[in-house]
């Protein structure tokens, strides 16, 4: 009996301890002085309750962080926006690939009309997505996707979609994709080069022509005609040959060569 009132007591002071809990000197001891056969188990029992009460009192209630509240993209997400991302930078040298291989096309002709007037004289070279009329001079190259008119002087090689020269003075090679007209009173230097030509002024200088050649009466020409095919008015002079070199017809098969 003695043992065991040593094993409580032992045991309260390891619970004040745990508690935090302090023995006062007045605190008396409740201790079973019965005399007789203490049961074992159920002091043990009593013991083990009165554990389960201190640990309780000692426990402190647990305080729950709270969480961060983090938003993680899902790696779904992020692979396909990065694919999207990769996918368009992969666009621009498509587009660029396609732009090389594109065919260069000529810029259309507009409706713009620039005249250069009877008292104006240019040196230099002159272009136009439009149209020219030339009256004054120009001492220099000219060209233009329109039309080109020269009723005063070039002196200058020329290129438009379409010519016409009335009394001018031009000195330099004349190419259109269009139609030559060469008017009365015109004087050209210069080699000609078109799909069609009527000539009533004066050329020295070779046609080349793959379409038809008037020439007309008041025409003199100091060169060689090449054409499909060439009309020669009453009164024409022409100091040269003249080649239907364009023509359908095969020349050595008529005279079974």
């Amino acid at each position: 009996m003695g043992f065991f009132k040593d094993f409580k007591e032992d045991f309260n002071d390891a619970l004040d301890e745990m508690a935090g809990t302090e023995e006062t000197p007045n605190e008396e001891v409740m201790v079973n002085t019965l005399d007789g056969d203490i049961d074992v188990e159920s002091e043990l029992n009593k013991l083990d309750g009165l554990l389960e009460q201190v640990t309780k009192k000692v426990e402190t209630p647990s305080v729950s962080k709270p969480e961060a509240s983090t938003h993680v993209e899902p790696q779904e997400e992020r692979k396909s926006f990065f694919d999207t991302k990769k996918e368009t930078k992969m666009e621009a040298p498509r587009a660029m690939e396609v732009m090389g291989n594109a065919p260069e096309t000529r810029a259309q002709a507009s409706d713009e009309n620039a005249v250069i007037t009877a008292g104006m004289k240019i040196t230099g070279n002159v272009e136009s997505v439009g149209s020219i009329e030339v009256q004054g001079e120009i001492v220099g190259d000219v060209a233009c996707n329109g039309k080109l008119v020269i009723t005063g002087k070039v002196n200058g090689n020329s290129n438009s979609s379409e010519f016409f020269a009335d009394a001018a003075k031009i000195e330099g090679e004349v190419i259109t994709t269009g139609t030559a007209k060469i008017g009365v009173g015109s004087v050209i230097i210069g080699n000609i080069t078109a799909t069609s030509a009527v000539i009533a002024g004066a050329v020295k200088g070779d046609i080349d022509v793959n379409g038809p050649v008037v020439v007309d009466t008041s025409a003199v020409v100091m060169g060689n005609i090449k054409s499909r095919s060439v009309q020669i008015n009453n009164g024409a002079v022409i100091e040269g040959f003249c080649s239907q070199s364009y023509s359908d017809v095969d020349v050595n098969s008529v005279f079974n060569i």
